[in-house]
């Protein structure tokens, strides 16, 4: 009897299949084969934590100058935020039933950083509300790191700020450094040099060896403000420190210092002095901690190069701005979080062009 054509058939294509199968077994081994996953597709030796050591190291510094210029105050009051900042955060996970990611060492960024942006007479409860604000309201209700749309210490500044009196009292740095646990409230509250240049005028803070402040001492930190602002030049040096990790770009810092300084030297306000006054500008406050530390914030800031310019040159304009006109001396913090909220228009108008596309997805 003759064998049925679609049965021969049927076996020829079953012993294809078998010899591709065995083919495919020999001529393929498991270590070659393509794994299909989603972006990104290149990654880095960096985590989370390790980014949050090199800030904590570039930030370690300033720490050092301002317990050497104000006591152990600024110590304690920079451990008691680090502190509170970890606990709600932990707390928080632990009710909210999450993966608890306090060896991140993001809070403890925060907790310096807030602590950073407080006057050194600040009483012991301050940092413990601005880490809870900062925390719970900012950071964890937003989904946690990475989804939070302003930057956590910055927003807890600005929320003190505008509710406490003692973050508009600054310890004159004529007198005698603040012990760890007590305050002496008998001593003199001192202006900053942004309440001078407020009025349009140079500061006049005379230092404990009778001489007037130089934009040289204002530099080297010799001059009144928050516990992390005093020293611009530590501040740079431990923006030059992530910016040789390739932590941070250099484009938002320098963006940021140069149009809030060019504005300042051409338009001074009430002095004819325009470099000494500028210098005066950008040497007092948290513009350079702002700068190099809160306005790179990678959750808040925008990614390409171009966007990250625009970032800054528009914290520098809005600094100004608010200095100038506003009802306070200082602008760094509140231009920063403006510009947070234009983060994610300033990435959709300069991400790049794909390979063979339209600009803004214009078809040509």
């Amino acid at each position: 009897m003759n064998e049925n054509p679609n049965d021969s058939n049927i076996n020829q294509i079953n012993q294809a299949n078998q010899i591709g199968d065995s083919a495919d077994r020999i001529t393929i081994p498991p270590d070659k084969l393509m794994t299909v996953s989603t972006s990104p597709h290149i990654k880095g030796g960096e985590t989370t934590a390790t980014i949050m050591t090199a800030v904590i190291i570039a930030l370690m510094p300033a720490l050092v100058w301002s317990i050497y210029i104000f006591g152990f105050r600024a110590l304690t009051l920079t451990l008691v935020s680090v502190i509170s900042c970890v606990f709600f955060e932990f707390l928080y996970q632990k009710i909210m039933k999450k993966q608890v990611a306090v060896k991140d060492l993001s809070a403890v960024v925060t907790g310096i950083l807030i602590a950073f942006n407080l006057p050194v007479n600040t009483p012991l409860w301050g940092p413990v509300i601005g880490a809870a604000f900062a925390i719970i309201i900012v950071k964890q209700l937003f989904g946690g790191i990475g989804k939070n749309i302003v930057n956590p210490a910055i927003a807890a500044r600005i929320f003190m700020f505008l509710s406490f009196n003692f973050m508009a009292s600054f310890w004159d740095i004529t007198q005698n450094k603040l012990p760890a646990l007590k305050i002496n409230v008998d001593a003199i509250a001192g202006a900053t040099p942004l309440v001078y240049l407020k009025e349009g005028k140079l500061p006049e803070i005379i230092l404990k060896d009778d001489t007037l402040i130089k934009p040289i001492n204002m530099f080297l930190g010799q001059k009144g403000g928050c516990i992390g602002e005093i020293s611009v030049l530590l501040i740079i040096a431990g923006g030059i420190y992530l910016m040789w990790r390739k932590i941070i770009s250099w484009h938002t810092p320098v963006s940021f210092i140069a149009v809030a300084a060019l504005l300042m030297f051409f338009f001074p306000k009430g002095s004819s002095d325009n470099l000494n006054f500028a210098l005066a500008q950008i040497l007092s406050g948290g513009l350079f901690l702002g700068a190099f530390f809160m306005a790179t914030d990678y959750a808040t800031s925008p990614i390409t190069k171009a966007g990250k310019l625009i970032f800054g040159a528009g914290c520098g304009l809005i600094t100004v701005f608010i200095r100038y006109f506003g009802a306070y001396p200082e602008g760094v913090s509140f231009a920063i979080m403006i510009m947070n909220l234009f983060v994610w228009y300033i990435d959709k108008a300069t991400k790049p062009v794909k390979f063979g596309g339209a600009a803004h997805g214009r078809k040509q």
